[in-house]
């Protein structure tokens, strides 16, 4: 005989009131789908659930119909800026943008023929290219770089290129291809940047592909429970690989703009890291806490496609320099608009130039009026960027700094982020 237990039912045990005795039914059946619940539900509730699901079929299709229509191919694969609904275009544009970012030659994204749209008698077929070019491919007996690299699933170096997969957990859907200049080899940090959109790109198309089989296993009247059980425990899986690549990324993205500023230390992740001890000060709630802190670690993203050259000086830039740098933000806002997991973070980074008495940019807004997220990052940023070397001046010592931020306390800066600031650190 069972045990009474009055415990309730986590996420990782089972309800006897549950069909199936499947672990996450009730999870779902809250209409929690992204599967994760800090809260104990009760057996009384349990019981409820059991007894409302009665077509445990049709359940699992609902909740298969949830995931796909929030995990979409237009919903995950904007990366960068470029329109969904159009491949070639999102190809074209994560090459353009490689190309941009790093500053090379030429970067072409090939497909594998299984992820192609394109008839071709190639294995690997030329699907987007930052200089327009004729259409080509490789076939996978050729001993050539590309090749090599996805064949193997791991970046390969050369005189000439570097070619980097596109991996997911599940596919190797295609390779990414630079063109070197021999003089000037791509820095390590702008390779893990690259490295984690062929990622991010990859699990993107493999949970596209999951997707498309899931809507056939939805359409199909003789799937049995135990197909549509296996199929969502794949999505899952996707989802999680996804959100895994997301953070790399997000990460790798900062550190690549910390390069381009020259900075000796990372000056992004530490603006973010102080920016979070703000908020815990002022005990904001964790999302609000999550989403500034990303906000804080790109809130210079404009400046990755700006030349490296330019960070490099201490001589006068030019007026067309000073116009690129001074834009920066607006396209930076730009590029996170079209990463669609970032998008809320956008507010934070547009206003964090405003000052605080109004007179700020872009909108002039005062005081309160400016959303809090961007007074802490406008804070950090500056504490951050005083207490750092730069090739053209010292660190600051954290004493001297933080006494210029005080003396603009209710000028330029909210004075209560910089009592918060002085506790901190």
């Amino acid at each position: 005989m069972r045990e009474e237990n009055n415990n309730g039912v986590s996420l990782f045990s089972q309800s006897d009131a549950l069909l199936g005795q499947d672990p996450i039914e009730e999870i779902f059946a809250l209409n929690l789908g992204d599967f994760i619940t800090e809260n104990l539900i009760s057996e009384d509730l349990a019981k409820k659930i059991g007894s409302n699901v009665k077509n445990k079929k049709e359940s699992l299709k609902n909740q298969l119909k949830e995931l796909i229509s929030i995990y979409s191919l237009k919903n995950t694969l904007c990366v960068l800026s470029f329109d969904s609904n159009e491949e070639s275009a999102i190809y074209t544009s994560i090459a353009k943008t490689i190309s941009q970012m790093l500053d090379v030659e030429n970067c072409e994204v090939y497909l594998s023929y299984e992820f192609s749209k394109t008839h071709s008698d190639k294995d690997l077929i030329l699907v987007g290219a930052s200089n327009r070019q004729e259409t080509k491919g490789f076939t996978l007996d050729e001993n050539l770089t590309p090749v090599k690299a996805f064949n193997e699933q791991e970046t390969i170096i050369d005189a000439n290129y570097t070619a980097i997969p596109m991996c997911s957990n599940v596919f190797t859907t295609g390779v990414i291809v630079i063109q070197n200049d021999i003089n000037k080899p791509i820095k390590k940090k702008y390779l893990d940047l690259v490295e984690s959109i062929a990622s991010l790109f990859a699990t993107s198309m493999a949970l596209q592909k999951e997707i498309d089989e899931t809507n056939k296993l939805i359409e199909d009247e003789s799937a049995s429970i135990g197909d549509l059980q296996h199929i969502r425990a794949e999505l899952t899986a996707l989802i999680g690989d996804l959100c895994d690549y997301q953070q790399a990324f997000v990460e790798n993205l900062a550190n690549a703009v910390d390069v381009k500023n020259q900075y000796t230390v990372s000056h992004s992740k530490n603006t973010a890291r102080l920016a979070k001890l703000i908020c815990k000060e002022l005990e904001l709630n964790e999302k609000t806490t999550d989403l500034i802190y990303y906000a804080a670690l790109l809130q210079n993203i404009g400046k990755i496609a700006l030349p490296e050259k330019m960070f490099a000086t201490n001589g006068k830039l030019t007026q067309e320099e000073l116009k690129l740098i001074q834009n920066q933000t607006n396209s930076g806002v730009h590029l996170l608009m079209n990463i669609n997991f970032l998008s809320e973070v956008v507010p934070y980074i547009t206003y964090k130039s405003e000052r605080f008495n109004g007179s700020g940019t872009p909108e002039g807004l005062k005081g309160n009026s400016i959303p809090l997220g961007s007074r802490i990052i406008a804070v950090a940023d500056a504490y951050s960027a005083m207490t750092s070397d730069r090739p053209y001046r010292k660190a600051m010592e954290s004493n001297q700094a933080l006494d210029i931020i005080k003396q603009e306390s209710g000028k330029n800066w909210d004075p209560i982020v910089i009592e918060a600031l002085s506790k901190v650190i």
